[in-house]
């Protein structure tokens, strides 16, 4: 009888051929796999700098739970440690998300939070998204004795692209002695800031607060 050749043969190299051979290469590909998951180990995430910072176990605990990265603990950290609570921090890490984007106000927050800025006027502010690039000037407007009342009429403006008059106008416009309750309404008009020197020289020409409010409407 003769014999058939077999499947797995060995060509004249003395190499396997055949689906043996082809299937070699995945098996060492995956046994690789393997090998190299076993060996590395998923360093765990640093909150030290949040205890440090003074925050509570469970706030970090909190955090933990959002998937928190180690650039969020570095901003959540600066915040924390310039006088923002843990209740705060929390919430604005949850606003930023809310957007899609990770936390990394935490030094917008500390400047704020440094010129004497309430903690929920902080956090009205995220909300508007108005802690970015423009968190210094409301900062200056803060140090210059605006209110946060106001501060937060200018952003709401802003946010919405409305006419509002700038930080450094609104605070000519309180050296030249108007009230707050005329600034404030100022604000919420959306006067715009092209119209501040000539609120200014209404003033100084004698023009009371009422006055001015009659004669610039705003928006």
């Amino acid at each position: 009888m003769v014999t058939s050749r077999a499947t797995f043969a060995e060509g004249e190299s003395g190499q396997v051929s055949g689906p043996r051979a082809a299937f070699a290469p995945v098996a060492l590909a995956l046994l690789l796999c393997v090998i190299a998951s076993g060996c590395k180990h998923v360093q765990p995430l640093d909150t030290k700098p949040l205890d440090a910072a003074g925050m509570d176990y469970n706030a970090i605990k909190q955090l933990q739970s959002y998937q928190l990265t180690a650039a969020e603990v570095a901003e959540l950290s600066t915040a924390r440690a310039s006088g923002f609570s843990d209740a705060g921090c929390v919430e604005a890490y949850q606003i930023s998300h809310s957007r899609g984007e990770a936390f990394n106000s935490g030094e917008a927050i500390a400047g704020l939070m440094r010129a004497g800025m309430r903690e929920q006027t902080i956090l009205e502010l995220d909300k508007l998204n108005q802690l970015g690039l423009g968190a210094g000037e409301l900062e200056a407007m803060h140090l210059a004795g605006l209110s946060d009342a106001i501060i937060l009429e200018v952003a709401r403006h802003r946010a919405e692209g409305r006419p509002e008059l700038s930080g450094a106008s609104l605070a000519s416009l309180k050296n030249a002695g108007l009230r707050e309750s005329t600034l404030l309404e100022l604000a919420r008009r959306g006067v715009p800031d092209s119209e501040a020197p000539a609120i200014i020289a209404s003033r100084r020409h004698g023009a009371k607060d009422a006055e001015i409010l009659h004669r610039f409407a705003g928006s």
